[in-house]
């Protein structure tokens, strides 16, 4: 399985960003989706799940201007980021995998680079 995520890019402050992660293979619909994020020099940072029956979880920094999705017809995982801040500067990584396993198994994406100006 390979995760492909896009939709990142520069955003003023305020701003609103759509990421996307397409997943190959037929297990999409039967795992967990999470998003995360890396900022320079931090660590790996979960910002939202949604289970295979869109049961959804989100960071406290990002409730309510962050909404996680699925299309399971698709295969595919996507982050709608209203509100931006500068401290959403990150790359934002996909990964998929079943629910209550830990985050060193499942899949990854290659990440996408978000970066919001002040």
């Amino acid at each position: 399985v390979q995760l492909q995520a896009s939709g990142g890019g520069l955003v003023q402050t305020g701003g609103s960003l759509r990421l996307s992660c397409a997943a190959s293979g037929s297990i999409f619909s039967i795992n967990a989706a999470y998003w995360y994020r890396q900022a320079p020099g931090e660590q790996r940072e979960l910002v939202a799940r949604i289970t295979r029956n869109r049961s959804t979880l989100y960071a406290d920094s990002v409730k309510g201007r962050f909404t996680i999705s699925r299309d399971n017809a698709k295969n595919t995982m996507f982050l709608q980021m209203n509100s931006l801040k500068p401290e959403d500067t990150a790359v934002y990584y996909c990964n998929l995998r079943r629910l209550g396993s830990p985050p060193t198994v499942g899949y990854w994406g290659q990440g996408t680079l978000v970066t919001v100006s002040s």
